[in-house]
């Protein structure tokens, strides 16, 4: 199962970038949603670095891990992750239109290795719809945030 969603930024690919690899500041927007936390690695984030995330979903306690896969700055990143049984790849793009404006594509792949899972899976596809606008949205909002304090700082 595939998410995807993309949105032209009103900033340079390096401003870009440096908001979408910084980490720790998605960690705190985890923490704020009721979701713990805990990186695996200190210093600075590169590939192999790794996070164990607890959260609940549907009333069950859920776990996933996370690992940083591949990150060539300022064009591309990959994270995967594992859920009991749920395999899932996040892939950022981002591709200069101009100098001054970015294009950010995010992908989502989610696959299913058990019966469970694919029950979970499932319950995801019959929410597509509004799964898509709501991270569409998220995406949305980030993009705009990112423009914004570009455009203080400069």
């Amino acid at each position: 199962m595939r998410f995807n969603a993309r949105e032209d930024i009103e900033a340079p690919i390096d401003v870009v970038f440096a908001r979408v690899t910084e980490f720790e500041q998605f960690e705190r927007q985890a923490l704020r949603r009721g979701a713990t936390v805990k990186r695996l690695n200190t210093g600075e984030v590169t590939p192999g670095a790794a996070w164990d995330i607890a959260f609940t979903y549907r009333g069950k306690e859920r776990r996933l891990h996370a690992t940083l896969v591949q990150m060539d700055a300022p064009n591309f990143l990959q994270v995967d992750s594992k859920s009991s049984g749920i395999h899932g790849e996040t892939t950022v793009e981002l591709v200069p239109l101009s100098p001054r404006q970015t294009r950010l594509a995010l992908s989502i792949n989610l696959s299913a290795k058990t019966i469970p899972s694919r029950l979970v899976l499932q319950s995801l596809k019959l929410a597509r719809g509004t799964l898509v606008q709501r991270l569409k949205r998220r995406v949305g909002s980030f993009a705009d945030d990112v423009a914004e304090r570009h455009r203080l700082q400069t």
